[in-house]
């Protein structure tokens, strides 16, 4: 019987570090505001993609104050390979008017005043607040976390912020800083949307889910050769 997830976690956690000693945000960025606008960008669209985009739209808008005083429609033209660049453009260029307004042209480095910004809900807050600032506030849950704490059975929750209650609850707050990107990395290599690689997981004995992902896979594999092995022709009666 698998134990329960207080008693996994902190294994759990040193394998993840382990394997994944330089785990951090894939996101260039250079400033807290870069960073930011990448993550805003970053919804629903892959960081590589992100990072392609960036170096010329920072280019062109280097500061809150430029960005506050973009064209929407020349800002879409530049991001729109990210997707949904209508809403993005609208969000980047709502908070960077309320950061220059409110904040004097700095980035907060608050959950409290971050989730105030047009665009920025806690998993964006989390990730400016972890990379950018170094600070522990939460936990970021992105697409990546939402599986694996489920596929971990380190929640059942299905919202976001209810899987970070928990994850919080979980997790040493020595480890929130890292946990997101330890997650993501190992979902990108290991524990992927369609099919996990649960017989070369280093979790495996600690994963509640991968012996029912093996006895699938077992079972794929026995229909596979069954369907491959040719029928043996029956040989015809002798006659005398």
């Amino acid at each position: 019987m698998m134990p329960p997830a207080k008693e996994r976690i902190g294994e759990i956690i040193r394998r993840l570090r382990k394997a994944y000693p330089t785990s951090r945000t894939a996101l260039k960025f250079e400033t807290p505001l870069q960073l930011l606008v990448a993550t805003i960008l970053a919804a629903q669209c892959t960081d590589e993609k992100v990072n392609q985009i960036t170096p010329i739209l920072f280019k062109k808008y280097p500061t809150a104050e430029s960005l506050a005083k973009a064209k929407q429609e020349e800002l879409e033209a530049i991001i729109k390979p990210t997707g949904f660049y209508r809403n993005k453009a609208k969000a980047i260029i709502g908070a960077a008017r309320k950061i220059v307004s409110d904040f004097g042209g700095q980035v907060p480095d608050t959950m409290e005043n971050l989730i105030t910004l047009p665009g920025v809900a806690r998993k964006t807050a989390n990730i400016v607040l972890s990379s950018a600032f170094r600070k522990a506030e939460g936990i970021a849950v992105d697409t990546h976390v939402r599986r694996l704490a489920s596929r971990l059975g380190l929640s059942r929750q299905k919202e976001p912020n209810k899987i970070e209650k928990d994850l919080m609850g979980l997790v040493p707050k020595a480890d929130w800083l890292d946990f997101n990107y330890l997650l993501v990395d190992h979902g990108r290599k290991i524990c992927q949307a369609r099919k996990p690689f649960c017989g070369e997981c280093f979790l495996q004995d600690l994963c509640p889910s991968a012996k029912d992902f093996l006895r699938a896979e077992v079972l794929k594999a026995k229909v596979k050769t069954q369907k491959a092995t040719p029928k043996k022709a029956s040989q015809p009666s002798k006659t005398i």
